[in-house]
């Protein structure tokens, strides 16, 4: 198979390379640049390498840097905004500050001949976010394109196959961005494109059906789409030796409990235990308002009561997780920046009862792992709804968590999702947040002081980014009076209007 190694300088944007260059039909995968060596690349056999972006300043002795080596390896290499600047750092060019000329969003872009901007018109419009910029091409480099602001937008040296770009051909917002990176892809790396869904699919389940043989695995299942997924196709892989184990912790949406146990149980003969561990979870976050403490102590909980069910149904030696690309990378890894610890991911205790966790999904995106889970079989109803994180409503109550606040956002939260169903509105995600802030209103001519509710809607393709829906007026109005009338603790509802970023899809 291909690949195309996307090599982590400590962007976030990372994966939404990644997942790019897999939209295309090449496999590619992310490695920190301090844990694979270029021996390791070469040994590897990628027909590419593409340097990521960061935030540091490549002048910086203490910034991320690579083998300069790299650069008479024979290997094709594409280096995106710090990427780029390290190149040129590392062929001898020089790099300065911008200062007051810095380029942040939307900016005309001319490009000259060069393999990448093959197809592409002279001027067209692309994502700048830097600060520093490449004053000077090294030798051997000829400057491919310039904005009004810098000089050196794009460089190349076509006989060695090295391409540098300041701007992020990675973003939707990057006028002829999958162009760019189509043409390194394929006219610069001679990649064919063979990934296929299925193909993933044959090979996870030959390599588990051999790598757990005579094992037996315990999954743990959300009934979300991506534990829901791994369960599916770990199940084709070794049938009856996985059992899956779906832990009730009274944070669920309502009557999720109950729906998913009725799925996994009947409509895939599965064997699976359900675990009623409300007063468990509830008893250990009391008093617990700090969301990162939240996630750790529900990753905790999750493991324990896996461990125990291990124990009662004679020792697993394996857990299974629905862990997914984007739950890595928010958790921190390489030299990322850590954004919220994944339950599955930085939630998980360092001692755990079991010889091994696998993830078989772990390399996926959200749109890759829906594939997976259409072509497996699973019904589209459950493989397209909306994610739901791990820990559920527990990152979605501001505060404390209490039964009661989470019986009050439960309720909330149905309305709001009924009436964009009913509307047939079908935002990516969406749900209610109970927040920690009460306000004065007026309900039958008497005072209340009553909880504020959220609403939040996003449109994505991606989950790295995504934009707030505009849900019409009317449709929020009618969840609004349904929420105030039928919840008796709510007395106020807001709409959030944040994209991402600056905030997360979740609150907490």
């Amino acid at each position: 198979m291909e690949k195309i190694l996307v090599l982590d300088f400590g962007g976030q944007y990372d994966l939404l390379i990644a997942r790019r260059v897999r939209e295309l039909g090449v496999y590619a995968e992310i490695q920190p640049y301090n844990k694979i060596t270029l021996e390791q690349i070469k040994e590897n056999g990628y027909k590419g390498v593409i340097f990521t972006g960061g935030p540091n300043s490549v002048y910086d002795e203490s910034s991320p840097h690579y083998d300069p080596a790299i650069l008479d390896a024979g290997i094709p290499v594409l280096g995106i905004c710090y990427g780029h600047q390290l190149i040129a750092y590392m062929a001898g060019g020089v790099i300065e500050s911008a200062g007051s000329i810095s380029e942040y969003g939307k900016t005309d872009v001319y490009a000259e001949g060069s393999a990448l901007f093959e197809g592409i018109p002279g001027k067209s419009v692309c994502w700048m976010s830097h600060t520093d910029y490449v004053s000077r091409a090294p030798a051997g480099f000829e400057i491919t394109a310039r904005t009004d602001s810098c000089p050196c937008a794009a460089m190349a040296d076509e006989s060695r196959r090295i391409y540098g770009v300041q701007f992020h051909p990675e973003v939707t917002h990057t006028e002829y961005g999958k162009t760019v990176l189509s043409n390194f892809v394929f006219r610069v790396c001679s990649c064919r494109g063979d990934w296929r869904m299925d193909d993933f699919i044959e090979r996870s389940v030959e390599k588990y059906r051999k790598k757990l043989s005579g094992k037996r695995v315990l999954c743990a299942l959300s009934g979300g789409v991506d534990s829901s997924v791994a369960a599916v196709l770990m199940h084709r892989a070794i049938g009856d030796d996985l059992t899956c184990v779906f832990v009730d912790h009274g944070l669920l949406r309502k009557n999720e409990g109950d729906d998913v146990e009725r799925v996994f149980r009947g409509g895939f003969n599965m064997k699976l235990v359900r675990v009623d561990a409300e007063e468990r979870f509830l008893s250990h976050l009391r008093g617990v308002t700090e969301p990162e403490k939240k996630r750790k102590i529900i990753g905790e909980q999750f493991i324990r009561v896996f461990e125990e069910q291990s124990r009662v149904l004679g020792k697993m030696d394996v857990l299974v997780q629905g862990t997914i690309y984007p739950d890595v990378v928010e958790s921190g890894k390489g030299d990322a920046s850590t954004i919220k610890s994944h339950h599955n991911v930085g939630g998980l205790p360092s001692v755990m009862d079991f010889e091994e966790i696998v993830e078989p999904l772990r390399e996926l995106f959200k749109d890759e792992v829906r594939a997976v889970g259409l072509k497996l079989g699973i019904p589209e109803a459950l493989v397209m709804r909306q994610p739901f994180p791990g820990p559920g409503l527990a990152v979605r109550i501001i505060g404390e968590i209490t039964k009661e606040k989470a019986d009050t956002l439960r309720e909330a939260d149905a309305i709001f999702r009924e009436e964009l169903e009913k509307a047939s509105v079908r935002p990516s995600q969406y749900f209610a947040v109970l927040t920690d802030t009460q306000s004065v209103g007026v309900m039958g001519d008497a005072r209340t002081y009553g909880h504020t509710v959220a609403l939040r809607a996003v449109t994505t393709d991606d989950f790295m980014t995504a934009d707030w829906t505009r849900i019409p007026y009317e449709v929020i109005d009618s969840a609004s009076r349904r929420i105030t009338n039928e919840v008796r603790t709510i007395n106020r509802v807001v709409y959030d209007v944040t994209s991402k970023p600056p905030a997360t899809v979740e609150w907490e």
